[in-house]
């Protein structure tokens, strides 16, 4: 399933008559409506030279959480790491920012850009324990292709 998507977000990323962010929201309304485990899909990018990230294009419920300091709750802790982070279990982690009492995991992958952590893709799980390598490969992917256009 995950791989079929992959032709689906190269179009997207193609599409001259979009924008940046109507590209990254179409990304990830389609991620969200085809991976029956993704709840919530979003980006988050540096908030200029702040050390914060700053809620960018998502599809899913509304979050409060629109300004993540680096190294708070898993997004936080990607900007500094560089490094994806799986959660099979949120109530496991003690530096989890809960989005919704409904969100029982969560997968971070940065998104480079020249070798430069600009951002991530998010994704939070009403399913415990969801997710695969082959997610992560898929997302890493995603960040991939987002990066042709930054």
């Amino acid at each position: 399933m995950l791989h079929q998507l992959k032709s689906k977000v190269s179009d997207i990323i193609k599409e001259s008559d979009k924008d940046t962010n109507e590209k990254l929201l179409a990304i990830c309304e389609l991620l969200k409506e085809n991976v029956p485990y993704y709840d919530w899909v979003g980006f988050y990018f540096r908030n200029g030279n702040k050390e914060e990230l700053k809620l960018g294009p998502y599809a899913g419920t509304p979050t409060d959480h629109t300004i993540i300091p680096f190294g708070k709750g898993i997004c936080g802790q990607v900007a500094v790491s560089n490094k994806n982070f799986v959660v099979p279990d949120v109530g496991a982690q003690d530096n989890y920012i809960a989005c919704s009492i409904t969100v029982k995991a969560e997968i971070v992958v940065p998104l480079f850009v020249n070798g430069k952590n600009i951002g991530q893709i998010d994704i939070d799980s009403n399913t415990p324990d969801p997710f695969s390598e082959e997610d992560e490969r898929f997302l890493e992917y995603i960040n991939q292709e987002v990066a042709k256009i930054y």
